[in-house]
């Protein structure tokens, strides 16, 4: 997806900012997101890093009854798109919209030609199958997956651009901030494609990172101290006020 029409379409002329809830139940959940939209988040990222996807299902079914119009986001934790979509579909027909899908690995393999990545493609077959539309960010030398060689960088970023929506990198682990010349290299091999960062994005270190990515996935860095799983409306505010200045 074009990065300009990305951020258009969050009607943002910075790069947009997702904070991901780390969910415990609904009142948390409901709670956080509440402090998001209140601050201007167009939207939000819900993980459940805590347990399964079936006590998962109907957290997200009660934030999507309350929060019918926003942008809403999913990840299962560890799941490929190609397990996810049928259920995000599933949730669609009967009434719950997911708007995005984000995958810590889009099984993205800079070891293979282009047009040879079978897992990949798999991927974007089964979303085609069970026509699910949402926007789908696909993690690319990511946390916690398979090891890329920085030297291949450069190459996963430009195979991942043809097999997902936004392209989405991290650092080395949650919290992490990821080295500016990763995200500078992302950049130079994406070209006009949008980009999502996913650790390590802090209020004061978000100017590092606001020029070369299009959407910032943010969640320990926006947190109440030595807190995993609640928002400080201050930090987050304090980031909102530190992109708008660099957007001037």
């Amino acid at each position: 997806m074009n990065r300009y029409e990305f951020r258009k379409s969050f009607g943002s002329n910075h790069a947009v900012v997702l904070p991901v809830i780390h969910v415990i139940d609904a009142e948390q959940t409901i709670q956080n997101m509440e402090i998001a939209f209140d601050t201007g988040c167009p939207g939000v990222f819900l993980i459940n890093h805590d347990f399964g996807i079936d006590p998962f299902l109907p957290i997200i079914t009660e934030a999507r009854s309350r929060f019918p119009e926003h942008w809403i986001g999913i990840n299962f934790l560890a799941v490929t798109g190609k397990n996810a979509f049928p259920i995000l579909a599933n949730l669609e027909k009967q009434g719950t919209r997911i708007d995005g899908y984000w995958a810590d690995d889009a099984r993205i393999d800079e070891r293979s030609a282009i047009n040879q990545q079978t897992e990949a493609s798999e991927i974007l077959e089964v979303k085609r199958q069970v026509d699910w539309n949402g926007l789908y960010f696909g993690g690319t030398a990511f946390k916690k997956q398979r090891e890329v060689n920085p030297s291949d960088y450069s190459l996963s970023a430009k195979i991942a651009g043809e097999y997902m929506d936004v392209v989405t990198t991290s650092g080395i682990a949650t919290g992490k901030a990821a080295d500016t010349s990763k995200i500078e290299t992302f950049r130079n091999a994406c070209g006009d494609l949008s980009i999502a960062l996913a650790s390590g994005i802090t209020p004061e270190n978000v100017h590092l990172y606001s020029d070369h990515v299009d959407c910032l996935m943010v969640a320990t860095g926006i947190n109440v101290k030595d807190d995993f799983y609640n928002i400080d409306p201050k930090r987050l505010n304090q980031l909102f006020e530190n992109l708008e200045r660099g957007a001037r």
